[in-house]
């Protein structure tokens, strides 16, 4: 038996592999599933299941790509209401893989479909769990990104989600695996561990939702206060893995365009499109394209695409360093950017013979702490690493709420940005600037720096 996590950290997302006796099974496969058709190729092995937890919010499957490659069919827990052929299975059905099985265990609460799948290895022992969104390690899956759209609210959802992790997944032995689909910095949680896999028994211990802690009702207002709004883009994620998407090579073919600098500036032109920079926002403050905006690609760069572009109907324009264009493209697939124009073509150093091009400034933190008196800072952190320290006089507006809060910043005046390291606050002067906030300034280091650097921090929110 072989299982095998696949590990995307960009989406902090894990797949699954599972292989035995010339028989494999995918869960909550990416987009792209060159790499589960070689791990199968690469041992003679026939893919026969394809399993989802769930209609994921936060990216673009790959089950109805695999599907169609390997003739494999999917597999939804109950509640599932696919558009497209499917099984949909029964709680506690169980599938043969080989000489192992794996067994739904439907538990509702994130999602009304939601449902784990216990895998038994060759002589029927219990040995992991794959929970998807409902059990992270050290949390539990969001309540409210399916109630929208239900007639149901996010406390009755977490009610429901508390007796599925009581009585389902409580149960099981303390020995085996937790495997989950999102790790910390996923929008589907608020507290999860770094780590990617635990035993149970250890989650007993850690995790509020197994520990005995709090009750149902305790649990449920834990549940869901101080939740952050949800990206804009999760629905139509939800939505294009209920109803269908086009295979990533479709779309890799029809976006792979270099474009000549005549032919981008005439694409500039049409409705609905951006110019989306993803080099390191080193080489971005130095130089870019006049109202184009900054997301790098050595970053949270597909969550933080959705939630700044937001529409997936967005036309983009790229620009990449050499070699980095088709990364681009697959990254934005998966969270649905099907709509990339082209790139660049000899990137940025193309465009700066003869045209325009906008700069941010930047300074140290120790410069700002000469004349942090007198400026308007303007700190987009998370609210939960603010509560960790921040400076006194500086103005708060999380990057996730940063375009809706615009308005509230002072256009008039020059603006310092922070961050903790200086890839978010890059973003942000990136919005200023595409905005008319003509004195942008970039703090380099973020807080990290000021907190080394002579400032009092405030420690307390």
């Amino acid at each position: 038996m072989i299982v095998k996590q696949i590990y995307t950290g960009c989406l902090f997302q894990g797949a699954y592999y599972i292989e035995s006796n010339g028989e494999a099974a995918v869960i909550d496969p990416l987009r792209e599933v060159s790499e589960y058709l070689n791990l199968a190729k690469s041992s003679n092995s026939k893919i026969k299941y394809i399993f989802e937890t769930h209609f994921h919010a936060d990216f673009i499957s790959g089950h109805l790509t695999l599907s169609k490659k390997t003739n494999s069919p999917i597999i939804f827990g109950p509640k599932a209401n696919p558009s497209f052929e499917s099984i949909i299975a029964y709680d506690e059905q169980v599938f043969k893989i080989g000489d192992v099985s794996i067994t739904v265990v439907h538990t509702p609460g994130h999602t009304l479909e939601s449902t784990c799948y216990l895998l038994k290895d060759e002589n029927d022992i219990p040995y992991c769990l794959f929970t998807g969104d409902t059990l992270f390690l050290g949390d539990v899956g969001r309540p409210d990104l399916a109630q929208k759209s239900l007639s149901i609210s996010k406390e009755d959802l977490a009610g429901i989600l508390y007796d599925s992790i009581q009585n389902k997944i409580s149960v099981l032995p303390n020995d085996i695996l937790i495997y989950p689909a999102h790790g910390a910095g996923s929008a589907c949680g608020k507290n999860m561990m770094k780590e990617t896999v635990d035993t149970l028994g250890n989650q007993k211990i850690v995790n509020y939702a197994l520990n005995g802690s709090l009750n149902k009702n305790e649990f449920i207002k834990e549940l869901t206060k101080d939740l952050p709004n949800p990206p804009v883009y999760f629905p139509s994620n939800v939505k294009l893995n209920q109803e269908g998407y086009d295979d990533f090579e479709l779309v890799l073919k029809n976006s792979n365009n270099p474009l000549t600098v005549e032919r981008f500036k005439d694409l500039m032109n049409l409705k609905n499109v951006i110019v989306l920079d993803v080099r390191n926002q080193n080489e971005f403050r130095q130089g870019f394209i006049p109202g184009s905006i900054f997301i790098g690609l050595k970053g949270s760069f597909a969550p933080w695409a959705g939630s700044i572009i937001k529409d997936l109907s967005t036309k983009i324009l790229l620009v990449c360093d050499n070699g980095f264009e088709e990364e681009a493209i697959l990254r934005l697939s998966r969270v649905g950017f099907d709509n990339c124009l082209g790139y660049l073509d000899g990137g940025m150093s193309s465009w700066t013979s003869g045209n325009n091009i906008d700069i941010v400034e930047s300074i140290s933190a120790d410069d700002l702490s000469k004349i942090i008196d007198s400026v308007n800072l303007i700190d987009v952190r998370k609210s939960g690493e603010r509560s960790n320290g921040y400076l006194l006089n500086s103005k708060h507006i999380s990057l996730d709420d940063f375009q809706e809060k615009i308005n509230e910043i002072d256009s008039n005046n020059s603006n310092y940005v922070h961050c903790a390291g200086g890839y978010r606050s890059m973003i942000a002067c990136s919005i200023l600037k595409r905005n008319g906030y003509d004195s942008v300034i970039d703090v380099n280091g973020g807080f990290s720096s000021i907190r080394n650097s002579n400032f009092k921090i405030i420690n307390n929110v």
